[in-house]
């Protein structure tokens, strides 16, 4: 069984890390004046950790989870959204799984993502440990996996590129001649979509993710006709 799976991520929303963020910020090495710093501070410092705090929707540590995109083999793309409640989001996704998926099908289940590796497995166990919630065990058996264990995860981006190297989605449907999933919606603007009450646009572009991820995956392994 196949597994096809993405997620959309946002930045923390918590007013510590904020604040444990904030103290690293501090003014380019190059500036040394003490009336040039202060200056940098006043106008520039703001900015500078608000930059820092977006970056966090890259980092399990910090980020929250707001849409999860998944599909089983060829059926239908699922979509599961929840912006203020990411503990409540990751216990139904798990029990979705869990639910989905036979217990003697759990070994011999592969996600398939792009960049599904290092990112969104990743991430999404990071967050799972944050919650106190078990991950399904499809999800810690992908993300212990090995790049080339293919059996576990196929993952799109290394099985074209090459471990360490990168493709993006966009340039691998083009390659492939497979319609591009994207739309004004992309991964650098899903916080500002959440922000302005489009989270039901962000759940429809992550579900074109996840179709155009199976039609890579199913051209990369000549399976289209299977």
């Amino acid at each position: 069984m196949n597994l096809y799976l993405d997620i959309e991520t946002l930045p923390t929303d918590r007013d510590d890390v904020r604040e444990y963020i904030a103290a690293s910020v501090s003014p380019p090495g190059n500036i040394s004046k003490a009336e040039t710093i202060a200056k940098w501070n006043e106008e520039q410092r703001p900015a500078a950790v608000e930059e820092a705090v977006a970056k966090t929707g890259l980092d399990g540590s910090f980020g929250r989870v707001c849409v999860i995109g998944w599909a089983f083999n060829r059926g239908d793309v699922r979509t599961a959204m929840n912006a203020d409640n990411e503990g409540a989001l990751l216990h139904y996704f798990a029990e979705e799984l869990n639910d989905a998926i036979p217990h003697n099908e759990q070994f011999q289940t592969c996600v398939v993502g792009h960049n599904v590796s290092a990112f969104d497995l990743r991430f999404l166990t990071q967050r799972f440990v944050v919650h106190g919630i078990r991950p399904p065990l499809v999800i810690q058996r992908a993300a212990q996996a090995k790049p080339w264990e293919i059996e576990k995860v196929f993952d799109t981006m290394v099985q074209w590129a090459g471990v360490g190297n990168r493709v993006s989605l966009e340039k691998l449907c083009l390659a492939l001649g497979i319609d591009n999933p994207k739309s004004d919606i992309t991964g650098a603007t899903v916080a500002a979509a959440v922000a302005a009450g489009r989270i039901a646009d962000v759940a429809a572009y992550c579900a074109g993710d996840v179709e155009a991820t199976r039609a890579a995956h199913l051209r990369m392994t000549f399976a289209e006709a299977a």
